[in-house]
Protein backbone atom coordinates (compact mmCIF):
# COMPACT_ATOMS: atom_id res chain seq x y z
CA UNK A 1 0.00 0.00 0.00
CA UNK A 2 1.31 3.45 -0.86
CA UNK A 3 1.33 6.39 1.51
CA UNK A 4 -1.57 7.96 -0.38
CA UNK A 5 -3.57 4.73 -0.38
CA UNK A 6 -3.05 4.42 3.37
CA UNK A 7 -4.11 8.02 3.95
CA UNK A 8 -7.19 7.56 1.78
CA UNK A 9 -8.12 4.39 3.65
CA UNK A 10 -7.81 6.18 6.98
CA UNK A 11 -9.88 9.09 5.75
CA UNK A 12 -12.63 6.75 4.56
CA UNK A 13 -12.84 4.96 7.92
CA UNK A 14 -13.12 8.26 9.81
CA UNK A 15 -15.69 9.61 7.38
CA UNK A 16 -17.80 6.46 7.67
CA UNK A 17 -17.79 6.83 11.45
CA UNK A 18 -18.96 10.43 11.50
CA UNK A 19 -15.70 12.14 12.41
CA UNK A 20 -16.13 15.86 11.77
CA UNK A 21 -12.82 16.46 9.96
CA UNK A 22 -11.81 13.07 8.56
CA UNK A 23 -9.16 14.32 6.13
CA UNK A 24 -7.45 16.53 8.70
CA UNK A 25 -7.46 13.97 11.49
CA UNK A 26 -6.35 11.16 9.19
CA UNK A 27 -3.36 13.23 8.14
CA UNK A 28 -2.42 14.19 11.73
CA UNK A 29 -2.32 10.50 12.60
CA UNK A 30 -0.37 9.67 9.44
CA UNK A 31 2.22 12.29 10.32
CA UNK A 32 2.38 10.96 13.87
CA UNK A 33 3.14 7.43 12.69
CA UNK A 34 5.44 8.19 9.76
CA UNK A 35 6.96 11.53 10.70
CA UNK A 36 6.14 12.76 7.20
CA UNK A 37 4.69 16.28 7.04
CA UNK A 38 2.57 17.86 4.32
CA UNK A 39 5.41 18.81 1.99
CA UNK A 40 7.04 15.41 2.42
CA UNK A 41 3.73 13.70 1.74
CA UNK A 42 3.34 15.45 -1.60
CA UNK A 43 6.79 14.24 -2.63
CA UNK A 44 6.46 10.71 -1.27
CA UNK A 45 2.75 9.86 -1.52
CA UNK A 46 3.38 7.09 -4.05
CA UNK A 47 6.03 5.36 -1.94
CA UNK A 48 5.20 1.99 -0.42
CA UNK A 49 4.55 2.02 3.31
CA UNK A 50 5.95 -0.75 5.53
CA UNK A 51 3.48 -3.31 6.92
CA UNK A 52 4.28 -2.39 10.57
CA UNK A 53 3.64 1.30 9.87
CA UNK A 54 0.45 0.42 8.02
CA UNK A 55 -0.80 -1.64 10.97
CA UNK A 56 0.14 1.03 13.50
CA UNK A 57 -1.65 3.70 11.49
CA UNK A 58 -4.85 1.76 11.01
CA UNK A 59 -4.91 0.93 14.72
CA UNK A 60 -4.84 4.64 15.53
CA UNK A 61 -7.49 5.29 12.91
CA UNK A 62 -9.78 2.72 14.53
CA UNK A 63 -9.25 4.43 17.89
CA UNK A 64 -10.11 7.83 16.38
CA UNK A 65 -13.17 6.26 14.73
CA UNK A 66 -14.46 5.61 18.26
CA UNK A 67 -14.39 9.40 18.72
CA UNK A 68 -11.31 9.44 20.93
CA UNK A 69 -9.76 12.89 20.29
CA UNK A 70 -6.66 12.61 18.15
CA UNK A 71 -4.75 14.71 20.72
CA UNK A 72 -5.28 11.99 23.32
CA UNK A 73 -4.17 9.41 20.76
CA UNK A 74 -0.93 11.23 19.93
CA UNK A 75 -0.55 12.48 23.51
CA UNK A 76 0.19 16.06 22.56
CA UNK A 77 -1.40 19.33 21.51
CA UNK A 78 -0.03 22.74 20.47
CA UNK A 79 -0.81 26.01 22.25
CA UNK A 80 0.70 29.46 21.75
CA UNK A 81 3.44 27.95 19.61
CA UNK A 82 4.51 25.47 22.30
CA UNK A 83 3.79 21.75 22.51
CA UNK A 84 2.00 20.22 25.48
CA UNK A 85 1.48 16.72 26.72
CA UNK A 86 -2.20 15.87 27.13
CA UNK A 87 -3.93 12.94 28.79
CA UNK A 88 -7.55 12.21 29.66
CA UNK A 89 -6.88 13.89 33.04
CA UNK A 90 -6.81 17.34 31.40
CA UNK A 91 -8.75 19.30 28.83
CA UNK A 92 -7.19 19.55 25.40
CA UNK A 93 -5.87 23.11 24.90
CA UNK A 94 -8.11 25.10 22.57
CA UNK A 95 -7.10 27.74 20.07
CA UNK A 96 -9.83 30.04 21.46
CA UNK A 97 -8.06 30.07 24.84
CA UNK A 98 -5.05 31.72 23.22
CA UNK A 99 -7.09 34.95 23.29
CA UNK A 100 -7.00 34.79 27.10
CA UNK A 101 -3.30 33.95 27.20
CA UNK A 102 -2.36 36.70 24.75
CA UNK A 103 -4.21 39.33 26.77
CA UNK A 104 -2.56 38.16 30.00
CA UNK A 105 0.86 38.30 28.32
CA UNK A 106 0.22 41.90 27.28
CA UNK A 107 -0.28 42.88 30.92
CA UNK A 108 2.52 40.79 32.39
CA UNK A 109 5.43 43.07 33.29
CA UNK A 110 8.92 42.32 34.54
CA UNK A 111 8.60 40.64 37.93
CA UNK A 112 4.80 40.30 37.76
CA UNK A 113 3.25 37.74 40.09
CA UNK A 114 0.83 35.69 38.01
CA UNK A 115 -1.63 33.03 39.14
CA UNK A 116 -3.22 30.57 36.72
CA UNK A 117 -6.28 29.20 38.50
CA UNK A 118 -7.73 25.89 37.23
CA UNK A 119 -4.54 25.31 35.27
CA UNK A 120 -5.36 21.86 33.85
CA UNK A 121 -2.60 20.94 31.40
CA UNK A 122 -0.72 24.08 32.44
CA UNK A 123 -0.86 25.47 28.91
CA UNK A 124 -1.63 29.03 30.06
CA UNK A 125 0.84 29.10 32.95
CA UNK A 126 3.66 27.56 30.95
CA UNK A 127 3.06 29.80 27.94
CA UNK A 128 3.04 32.92 30.11
CA UNK A 129 6.27 31.90 31.79
CA UNK A 130 7.91 31.19 28.43
CA UNK A 131 6.72 34.52 27.04
CA UNK A 132 7.54 36.52 30.20
CA UNK A 133 10.61 34.87 31.73
CA UNK A 134 10.89 37.33 34.64
CA UNK A 135 7.32 36.73 35.84
CA UNK A 136 6.74 34.60 38.94
CA UNK A 137 4.06 32.16 37.83
CA UNK A 138 1.95 30.00 40.15
CA UNK A 139 -0.50 27.39 38.86
CA UNK A 140 -3.33 25.91 40.90
CA UNK A 141 -5.81 23.10 40.28
CA UNK A 142 -8.09 20.90 42.37
CA UNK A 143 -6.90 17.80 40.50
CA UNK A 144 -3.62 16.24 41.49
CA UNK A 145 -3.57 14.25 38.25
CA UNK A 146 -3.95 17.43 36.22
CA UNK A 147 -1.13 19.09 38.16
CA UNK A 148 1.13 16.13 37.42
CA UNK A 149 0.52 16.66 33.70
CA UNK A 150 1.07 20.42 34.10
CA UNK A 151 4.36 19.81 35.89
CA UNK A 152 5.53 17.60 33.03
CA UNK A 153 4.61 20.34 30.58
CA UNK A 154 6.55 22.90 32.57
CA UNK A 155 9.61 20.66 32.46
CA UNK A 156 9.08 19.93 28.77
CA UNK A 157 9.09 23.65 27.96
CA UNK A 158 11.73 24.73 30.47
CA UNK A 159 9.32 26.79 32.58
CA UNK A 160 9.98 27.29 36.29
CA UNK A 161 6.49 27.33 37.83
CA UNK A 162 5.12 26.80 41.33
CA UNK A 163 2.27 24.26 41.47
CA UNK A 164 -0.32 24.19 44.25
CA UNK A 165 -3.19 21.73 44.62
CA UNK A 166 -6.41 23.03 46.10
CA UNK A 167 -10.05 23.94 45.62
CA UNK A 168 -9.62 27.43 44.18
CA UNK A 169 -7.76 29.61 46.72
CA UNK A 170 -7.97 27.32 49.77
CA UNK A 171 -4.21 26.65 49.92
CA UNK A 172 -2.99 30.09 48.85
CA UNK A 173 -3.40 31.65 52.32
CA UNK A 174 -3.17 35.44 52.05
CA UNK A 175 -0.92 35.57 49.03
CA UNK A 176 -1.39 38.42 46.56
CA UNK A 177 -0.88 38.54 42.80
CA UNK A 178 -0.69 41.17 40.08
CA UNK A 179 -2.62 39.06 37.58
CA UNK A 180 -5.01 36.16 38.04
CA UNK A 181 -5.95 34.31 34.88
CA UNK A 182 -8.39 31.42 34.67
CA UNK A 183 -10.11 29.13 32.21
CA UNK A 184 -12.52 27.54 34.69
CA UNK A 185 -15.31 25.02 34.13
CA UNK A 186 -18.30 26.85 32.65
CA UNK A 187 -20.49 24.36 30.79
CA UNK A 188 -24.12 24.19 31.97
CA UNK A 189 -25.22 20.80 33.29
CA UNK A 190 -28.04 20.75 30.74
CA UNK A 191 -25.63 21.36 27.88
CA UNK A 192 -23.29 18.56 28.83
CA UNK A 193 -25.18 15.71 27.16
CA UNK A 194 -25.33 17.68 23.91
CA UNK A 195 -21.55 18.01 23.69
CA UNK A 196 -19.71 16.06 21.02
CA UNK A 197 -18.69 12.49 21.93
CA UNK A 198 -15.06 13.60 21.79
CA UNK A 199 -15.69 16.00 24.68
CA UNK A 200 -18.47 14.30 26.63
CA UNK A 201 -17.07 10.79 26.56
CA UNK A 202 -13.36 11.53 26.89
CA UNK A 203 -12.50 14.89 28.47
CA UNK A 204 -12.73 15.25 32.28
CA UNK A 205 -16.18 16.46 33.37
CA UNK A 206 -14.65 18.06 36.47
CA UNK A 207 -12.96 20.57 34.17
CA UNK A 208 -16.09 21.22 32.11
CA UNK A 209 -19.34 21.62 34.06
CA UNK A 210 -20.22 24.24 36.65
CA UNK A 211 -23.85 23.91 37.73
CA UNK A 212 -27.17 24.47 36.04
CA UNK A 213 -26.17 27.84 34.59
CA UNK A 214 -22.44 27.22 34.23
CA UNK A 215 -21.68 30.05 36.67
CA UNK A 216 -20.94 28.15 39.90
CA UNK A 217 -17.16 28.56 39.73
CA UNK A 218 -17.37 32.24 38.79
CA UNK A 219 -19.51 32.92 41.87
CA UNK A 220 -16.69 31.64 44.05
CA UNK A 221 -13.69 32.56 41.94
CA UNK A 222 -14.43 36.26 41.43
CA UNK A 223 -14.87 37.43 45.05
CA UNK A 224 -11.97 35.25 46.21
CA UNK A 225 -9.76 36.59 43.42
CA UNK A 226 -10.54 40.12 44.57
CA UNK A 227 -9.02 39.24 47.96
CA UNK A 228 -5.88 37.83 46.33
CA UNK A 229 -5.07 40.70 43.99
CA UNK A 230 -2.91 43.68 44.85
CA UNK A 231 -4.36 47.12 44.13
CA UNK A 232 -4.64 47.69 40.38
CA UNK A 233 -4.33 43.95 39.80
CA UNK A 234 -6.18 42.25 36.96
CA UNK A 235 -8.52 39.27 36.83
CA UNK A 236 -9.20 37.76 33.42
CA UNK A 237 -11.29 34.69 32.70
CA UNK A 238 -12.46 32.67 29.75
CA UNK A 239 -16.25 32.43 29.42
CA UNK A 240 -18.94 30.88 27.30
CA UNK A 241 -20.31 33.19 24.62
CA UNK A 242 -23.55 33.65 26.64
CA UNK A 243 -22.01 34.45 30.05
CA UNK A 244 -20.48 37.92 29.61
CA UNK A 245 -23.21 39.92 31.32
CA UNK A 246 -23.48 37.56 34.27
CA UNK A 247 -19.73 37.52 34.82
CA UNK A 248 -19.50 41.31 34.48
CA UNK A 249 -22.18 41.72 37.14
CA UNK A 250 -20.31 39.43 39.53
CA UNK A 251 -17.11 41.40 38.96
CA UNK A 252 -18.83 44.73 39.60
CA UNK A 253 -20.22 43.41 42.89
CA UNK A 254 -16.69 42.39 43.94
CA UNK A 255 -15.21 45.83 43.29
CA UNK A 256 -13.69 45.40 39.85
CA UNK A 257 -13.50 48.35 37.47
CA UNK A 258 -12.63 48.87 33.79
CA UNK A 259 -14.40 45.62 32.99
CA UNK A 260 -14.02 44.58 29.37
CA UNK A 261 -15.32 41.76 27.21
CA UNK A 262 -12.94 40.47 24.54
CA UNK A 263 -14.13 38.50 21.54
CA UNK A 264 -12.42 35.58 19.87
CA UNK A 265 -11.63 35.34 16.16
CA UNK A 266 -15.14 34.00 15.51
CA UNK A 267 -16.60 37.20 16.98
CA UNK A 268 -17.94 35.49 20.11
CA UNK A 269 -17.49 36.78 23.66
CA UNK A 270 -14.52 34.82 25.01
CA UNK A 271 -12.79 36.71 27.84
CA UNK A 272 -13.95 39.02 30.61
CA UNK A 273 -11.31 41.04 32.42
CA UNK A 274 -11.26 43.79 35.02
CA UNK A 275 -9.03 45.70 37.42
CA UNK A 276 -9.46 45.67 41.20
CA UNK A 277 -9.59 49.06 42.91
Amino acid sequence: MTLKELYDAGTDVLDENGIESPETDAFYLLEHVTGIGKSGYLLRKNEQISPPAESAYMELIETRARHVPYQYITGEAPFMGYMFKVTSDVLIPRFDTEVLCEKAAELTLEGSRVLDMCTGSGCIAVSLKCLCQSAAVTACDISGKALAVAAENAKLNGADIEFIQGDLFENLDHRKFDIIVSNPPYVMNGEYEALSPEVKDHEPRLALTAGDDGMDIYRRLIPEAAEHLDAEGYLMMEISFSQAEGVKTLMEKSGFEDIKVIKDLAGLDRVVMGRIC
